[in-house]
């Protein structure tokens, strides 16, 4: 594993250079208030008056201006055209949960790049936030406050299994792959609780989900190893 550029104790806000509402930055502020950009994601943070701690990426997206108003010390260049500055800026930060935002949106190219990474770095807990869901890599084990009716989608990133207690569709015994059985649409009956073999199980909420995904994701100590 590569030395890490940012080290926390308390969830992280990672910015990227999609759209990013004031609302939601904010929101994620206050469930994560350390805040670190992606490369043009520093433009939104600047906007928003807040200073990033690190910028990280290749910096294609931060141009003149908004170069010239970060301090150096801060501004991390990645070269590495195999990974996206999600994936880099998510593989350079060690805490507990990273909640991104700016990463999803108009471009379906760069969600996928996104789901990919997360996979990719499956010993880093992070949650994307988009435009009407989040999504987040399944650890081995979570436990999920949910109501009743309350919408559970599972994506398979690859082969994976897993058992299921409070979905109206249990997944115990089934075989999930992206081109075979996948678990979208499923829904709550009220608390659930999901066990994984493999880190490659996505789940998307509803994004008004997001305090209680972040709070299931603290509180669950079992982790992958990393690739």
């Amino acid at each position: 594993m590569s030395e890490a550029i940012v080290h926390s104790l308390e969830p992280i806000t990672l910015v990227g250079a999609g759209l990013v509402g004031k609302t939601d930055f904010d929101t994620c502020r206050r469930l994560a208030p350390r805040v670190v950009a992606a490369d043009g994601g520093a433009l939104h943070c600047l906007e928003y008056g807040v200073m990033p701690e690190a910028v990280i990426g290749d910096m294609d997206s931060l141009e003149g201006a908004g170069v010239e108003g970060i301090p150096q010390d801060r501004l991390h260049v990645v070269f590495d055209q195999n990974r996206t500055d999600f994936d880099k800026a998510l593989h350079s930060i060690r805490a507990p949960l990273v909640i991104g935002m700016g990463f999803s949106g108009a471009r379906l190219d760069h969600q996928l790049a996104c789901f990919n990474a997360l996979v990719r770095n499956c010993d880093h807990r992070c949650i994307l936030l988009g435009d009407t869901d989040i999504a987040f890599l399944a650890p081995p084990s979570i436990d999920l406050d949910l109501e009743e009716g309350e919408r559970v989608s599972l994506f398979p990133m690859g082969l994976v299994e897993g058992v299921s207690d409070g979905l109206h569709w249990p997944i115990g015994g089934l075989t999930f792959t992206p081109d075979g059985r996948v678990g979208t649409s499923n829904r709550a009956t009220g608390a659930v609780s999901l066990q994984f073999t493999a880190p490659k199980m996505l789940i998307i909420l509803p994004r008004d989900c997001l305090g209680r995904a972040v709070e299931a994701l603290l509180t669950q100590s079992a982790t992958w190893p990393a690739l």
